[in-house]
């Protein structure tokens, strides 16, 4: 009985928590499922915030074996308002940065207008990228129970196979660069994708900007999720 009531109040504080932490843009529109509060087994709605309307190509598995499940009851509720801080500590001190709440995650976008971009041609981080990306690695640091993907893209100008290789140059150069600040290497999982993954249209110069783009997608680590579910008592 004592362990119900536990369960309860521990399920009714993430609830109140969780409803009452509504300021932040990348949250206040966030359904139940954003927040973690019903079960699943997927990570679409986090896949498709990071690569478009491509969620169901079969070259998925990997990127959705990096984000994991959605989890759900209590312990999501708890997940949710731990990722609701993070991203609106994002929001805060990474301005420019797109910040959305999705699923469990979180998904930070970049891309020419905002605040982290690549010079044509080029996958070292310029001057104004690495300002961004340092207020980024001060927020990584003070959230550890995270695990950080970082996935790379292109315009469809050139080459694909040139595009591809750009990707993956510029993936690595921004993982490296937090590492380098001092976030564990064993956080990240890095992937790229050239030109396969466009968000918007390439024929125009402004589909163009915005999809030579880096995604950053932060996900709970296997002991924020030990963690809460150890204070809901579910297992």
């Amino acid at each position: 009985m004592k362990k119900l009531i536990k369960k309860i109040s521990v399920f009714t504080l993430a609830i109140t928590l969780t409803l009452g932490f509504s300021s932040c843009e990348a949250t206040k529109n966030a359904n139940n499922k954003q927040k973690g509060g019903v079960i699943g087994a997927g990570a679409g709605a986090i896949i498709g915030a990071i690569i478009g309307n491509n969620v169901g190509s079969g070259k998925n598995g990997k990127l959705g074996a990096v984000i994991g499940g959605v989890i759900g009851g209590g312990a999501g509720v708890l997940i949710g308002k731990k990722m609701d801080d993070q991203a609106k500590k994002i929001e805060t001190e990474v301005p420019g940065a797109k910040v959305e709440r999705v699923d469990n995650g979180i998904v930070v976008t970049f891309d020419e207008n905002s605040g982290v971009y690549f010079d044509t041609n080029k996958s070292n981080i310029n001057a104004k990228s690495q300002a961004t990306l340092d207020r980024l690695a001060n927020v990584f640091l003070e959230f550890p129970d995270t695990n950080i993907l970082v996935v790379g893209h292109t315009d469809s100008s050139g080459k694909a196979a040139y595009n591809m290789t750009l990707s993956e140059k510029r993936a690595k150069s921004v993982t490296n660069f937090l590492v380098n600040k001092g976030l564990a290497n064993s956080r990240f999982n890095t992937l790229w994708y050239g030109e396969e993954k466009p968000k918007y249209d390439n024929t125009t110069a402004e589909g163009r900007a915005k999809n030579r783009r880096v995604n950053v997608a932060i996900v709970p680590n296997d002991k924020m999720i030990e963690d809460v579910k150890k204070q809901t008592g579910e297992n």
